[in-house]
């Protein structure tokens, strides 16, 4: 007798859930989700392993749904859609540098349009805007900003 909120998982993939949980190296998330479906296979309902892993229990029911039609595939996420980041961090790097040293001839201290002006032929871009050094520097916690 089979409940409906109940998954079956094979054999290898309960293996594979076990050692991935096991590892420690894994993100919280990921963990969760792994941890989920050992429990719904145990006979769990979605209600006990939400509270257990602290997610609603829809978010239970939409991963053992993916699982049954993904697989194991699911614990990880897909790319995130939106603009890809545009720096790198060496670059990113290279700015920080940039503003922490002296100020180029003629000026008292760096900008951020004097440093984004800079930046472009430091990191060899086409271009950087002035907001975008600023959104490094935060990072940083730099004076500059």
């Amino acid at each position: 007798m089979s409940n409906k909120n109940h998954i079956q998982l094979s054999e290898a993939d309960q293996a594979n859930l076990k050692e991935l949980i096991s590892k420690g190296s894994i993100s919280a998330r990921t963990y969760r989700r792994a941890f989920a479906l050992l429990e719904l296979h145990r006979g769990q309902t979605y209600t006990a392993v939400g509270q257990t892993v602290g997610v609603t229990k829809q978010a239970v029911s939409i991963w053992a749904t993916n699982y049954r039609e993904n697989g194991l595939v699911f614990l990880t996420d897909r790319p995130k859609s939106g603009r890809p980041k545009k720096i790198s961090s060496v670059d990113e790097a290279k700015i920080t540098a940039l503003a922490c040293a002296d100020s180029p001839e003629g000026y008292s201290q760096w900008t951020l349009r004097l440093l984004a002006d800079h930046a472009v032929e430091l990191i060899e871009a086409d271009a950087i805007s002035y907001s975008e050094v600023r959104r490094i520097l935060k990072k940083t916690n730099s004076s500059h900003t």
